[in-house]
C-alpha cells in the first residue's frame, strides 16, 4: 500500500511542470504566427490594414 501511495505522489509531482510546458509551446506558436503575419507579405499587410480600420472605427 505504501508503494502505491509513493508511486502516486511521484507521478502527480511529475505532472506539475506539464502545464508550464504546454503554455510555453502555445506561446511559441503564437509568436511564430505573429511573426509570419507581421511580415511584409500581402497577408501581413491585409491583417495590419484590417486592424488599422478597426482602430479608426473605434476612435
Amino acid at each position: 500500500m505504501l508503494a502505491i501511495i509513493n508511486y502516486l505522489k511521484l507521478h502527480h509531482s511529475n505532472e506539475k511542470g506539464q502545464g508550464i510546458v504546454e503554455y510555453a509551446l502555445i506561446l511559441a506558436a503564437v509568436v511564430v504566427l505573429a511573426g509570419f503575419l507581421g511580415s511584409k507579405g500581402a497577408l501581413g499587410q491585409a491583417v495590419q490594414e484590417t486592424f488599422n480600420n478597426v482602430i479608426g472605427a473605434l476612435k
